[in-house]
This record gives C-alpha cells, sequence and structure tokens, in this order.
C-alpha cells in the first residue's frame, strides 16, 4: 500500500469556514502582503499561490511571517521539489493540477495536507490508494460543470471525499457548487486576477472578496 496522505482538520476545517479559496498568480513579491491584507479586509482567509512564477515561494513565506492569519496553501505542485520548497516556506497545504504518484508519496513523507487534482473516477481511485480526502475537482467548469462533477463523484459519496472545485468558476457559479455536501469550498480565480494585482487595485480585489464571501455567507444561511 502507499503511503498515505494525511490532511489536517485544522486546515480542512478553515478551507471549510472559508467556503472560498482566492486562487492567485503572483509576479511580484512586494504585491504579496497588500493582496493578503486586500483579501482579508474582503472576509477571504485562504490563498493558493500557483507555483508558476519566481515569486511565488519567497511570497509564502513572507505571508506565513507577515500575515500569520492569512492561510497560505501552494498551487501547481507539480513535483517533490516543489512540494519540500512549498514545505520549507510555511505552506499549510498544497494542491496539484493532477494525481501524482510520486508527488503523493512525498507528501506522505512530509506530512503536508495535500489534495490532488482530479476528473475522472480513475484520478479519484488513485487518489485514494494513497489516502488522500480533499481532492481538488479541476476543470470544474471546462470538462463538464455541475452535473458532470454529480456523476462522477457519486461512486465514492459514502467515503466522505470533499473536493475543491476549480476551473471556469465565478461568483454566479459559487451557490451552486457550495450546495453540494461534499464540496468543502469552491477556487475562485476571478478575485483577484493578475490585471488587478498588476495594477495593485486592492480596493477593487477587496470589493471583489466581500461580494464573494457574502455570497458563501448566503449560500450557507439559505441551506440551514
Amino acid at each position: 500500500m502507499p503511503a498515505q496522505v494525511v490532511f489536517r482538520e485544522e486546515v480542512a476545517g478553515r478551507i471549510r469556514n472559508s467556503g472560498i479559496i482566492a486562487v492567485v498568480i503572483l509576479e511580484r513579491l512586494e504585491s504579496a502582503v497588500p493582496l493578503a491584507r486586500a483579501l482579508l479586509d474582503g472576509g477571504i482567509g485562504v490563498i493558493e499561490l500557483t507555483l508558476r512564477t519566481p515569486a511565488a515561494i519567497p511570497a509564502i513565506a513572507r505571508l506565513t511571517k507577515e500575515v500569520p492569519e492569512m492561510m497560505v496553501g501552494a498551487g501547481t505542485v507539480l513535483n517533490p521539489a516543489d512540494l519540500q520548497a512549498a514545505v520549507d516556506a510555511g505552506a499549510a497545504f498544497g494542491v496539484s493540477p493532477g494525481v501524482s504518484h510520486v508527488v503523493l508519496d512525498a507528501a506522505a513523507r512530509a506530512g503536508f495536507s495535500f489534495a490532488p487534482g482530479v476528473a475522472t473516477p480513475t484520478d479519484i481511485e488513485t487518489a485514494l490508494e494513497h489516502g488522500c480526502r480533499m481532492l481538488k475537482f479541476f476543470p470544474a467548469e471546462q470538462i463538464g460543470g455541475l452535473s458532470y462533477f454529480n456523476a462522477v463523484t457519486a461512486p465514492y459519496e459514502h467515503l466522505g471525499i470533499q473536493y475543491i472545485p476549480l476551473g471556469g468558476l465565478n461568483e454566479e457559479k459559487l451557490p451552486i457548487y457550495l450546495n453540494r455536501p461534499s464540496v468543502a469550498a469552491i477556487g475562485g480565480t476571478w478575485i483577484a486576477s493578475a490585471n488587478l494585482i498588476a495594477s495593485a487595485h486592492w480596493t477593487k480585489i477587496t470589493s471583489l472578496a466581500l461580494q464573494a464571501s457574502e455570497a458563501v455567507r448566503k449560500q450557507r444561511a439559505s441551506s440551514v
């Protein structure tokens, strides 16, 4: 049996409480702190910094130290070296676009909360072999939207798996996905786009974050 990945409940709980993760590509390290504070002002306390730029790992380390109230995850973790760099920088969790045996083995050895990306039953079962119970569902809308999500995840509902859908989502789609009990949170790239960050439109980012967090609150209030 492969080494088992354990997604810490403290981290999973904060993700569920947030209902949304701001997914960000950060080009400049100097943008990290004002971005995090803009998101926090809008009620979003979980961010995923994708490891697509040289600024990502230093930004994780800076936010962990300077904005500890923001929970920081690492995205686009593609190999064990990426994973170890994220761990060393202080990331609370990591996610990947797909399922990699070597990355999941590295996450298990490091005791690192990790959610691999899944899109098919085979992906889900591969992740389950490694003990994963928090999965990124990607690319959610492009692959078929909620109807596809429901069909693919239905055989595994009794296992208590939780998902973070990402890909093509926006504020309108947010309540549709969060209405599913198996969805812990959604990943949102629209809240802090590259253009908004590059132009330092922190007020606009706060406004979008407020709208998204309010949508989460309304959806959850209506489902009680």
